[in-house]
């Protein structure tokens, strides 16, 4: 079971339905998941926000 998510998680959360590639920015930095929810977000609105939902959700 994961932990409760916390507040700075739950921002993230919001801001990622508005702009995902800068949600996962602001989690993980500049490093591979940055890159493909780039490249998702392209793709559609959609891919870009499930990745960075679970990218937030992944890690801490």
């Amino acid at each position: 079971m994961a932990p409760p998510s916390s507040t700075s998680d739950v921002l993230l959360y919001f801001l990622a339905l508005f702009v995902p590639p800068l949600a996962v920015f602001l989690k993980r930095g500049c490093i591979a998941d940055f890159w493909i929810n780039i490249c998702l977000t392209i793709l559609g609105w959609l891919p870009g926000v499930i990745h960075a939902w679970y990218i937030i959700s992944r890690h801490e």
